[in-house]
């Protein structure tokens, strides 16, 4: 009981340090994307996401290569992909009370969204038939192709980019701080960031060893969420500033370099290709991402003018991921 009481508290303390570390990092990459001239989407899809994402990152090496928990790995992934995507319900709550969130998105943010569904569905294809393609060494050959898919997304989403931007101009003389001092303040918090990550998959193992829960549920559900705070508070920030595709960005984003932390686990879990020694169970989570975030691109074209509390498509992502928590819950 002691035990298990020195871990929750320091799971505890671990995603408080990285809810406070992921709000600095929104307010610097905000200001960081007005110096350079970068677009609010593509900073969101690149720099933002991946440094909120580091926890997922932090969280697979450990588990693969400390813990020897390839399960848990794994469902932190998938679970942080479901997760991501209905914190754009979160943000619809919190949006204006009359207006869709997705209706003020820009129309390129489904991109990301649907080469994040082309992901998903490699990720499932590696789950139903891990050995389908063989492997280059201990590495699984669908890794290879997560990795191929990343960089393409993120070069066709840098060629968006370029294209709808061509004009911006960078604002430097607006702050008070220099580019230099912005870069080293959003790095020391990406880096004290990493560092609480990886404390939770040892606080995760612990507890969902006592919970009784499993691996499977319990990576995908409670340590996902964890990991997907920083997410969680940078999308929040972001709305407060008023920028909408900074928000949107980091969410689409972020499940696109998951799936790539998902390749490096891979490729750090020596005993044989990862999706061997994990639950079948996780299909669950990625179809289930699938589908709202299929229900999220629908959201962006649409644009629903009106709402009460959340928008149609928003208030479905949210039943969505209720009903396959539940599942999980029942196939653990």
């Amino acid at each position: 009981m002691n035990t298990l009481y020195l871990d929750s508290i320091g799971f505890l303390i671990a995603t408080a340090i990285i809810v406070t570390t992921g709000s600095k990092l929104s307010k610097y990459g905000d200001i960081m994307a007005d110096m350079l001239g970068w677009g609010k989407m593509f900073m969101g899809l690149i720099l933002m996401a991946s440094v909120t994402s580091m926890p997922e990152l932090m969280n697979g090496i450990s588990a693969v290569g400390i813990l020897d928990a390839p399960d848990l790995a794994v469902g932190d992934i998938v679970g942080s992909c479901a997760f991501n995507i209905l914190i754009i319900s979160i943000m619809d709550f919190f949006y204006d009370h009359k207006k869709p969130l997705t209706s003020v998105a820009q129309p390129g943010h489904i991109i990301a969204a649907s080469f994040g569904i082309i992901l998903l569905c490699l990720v499932a294809f590696a789950i139903l038939m891990p050995n389908f393609f063989g492997t280059i060494l201990w590495i699984g050959e669908f890794s290879i192709l997560f990795l191929i898919f990343y960089l393409v997304a993120i070069r066709v989403i840098f060629l968006y980019d370029k294209k709808e931007n061509n004009h911006r101009e960078a604002r430097k003389d607006t702050y008070t701080l220099t580019l230099k001092q912005v870069v080293l303040r959003y790095a020391l918090n990406a880096v004290i960031l990493m560092g609480a990550a990886m404390l939770l998959p040892y606080f995760g193992e612990h507890l969902a060893e006592a919970s009784g829960l499993g691996q499977s549920f319990f990576g995908t559900l409670f340590i996902a969420a964890s990991t997907s705070l920083p997410e969680v508070v940078v999308s929040i920030a972001a709305i407060r500033m008023g920028t909408i595709d900074l928000a949107i960005g980091n969410i689409f984003g972020s499940n696109i370099f998951n799936i790539a932390i998902l390749a490096l686990d891979d490729i750090l879990y020596t005993k044989g290709p990862i999706f061997q020694f994990t639950s079948p169970n996780h299909i669950i989570p990625v179809l289930g991402t699938i589908i709202i975030t299929a229900i999220g691109i629908i959201g962006i074209v649409f644009k629903e003018e009106k709402k009460w509390k959340l928008a149609i498509d928003t208030a479905l992502i949210a039943v969505v991921y209720v009903l396959m928590m539940g599942l999980l819950y029942y196939k653990k």
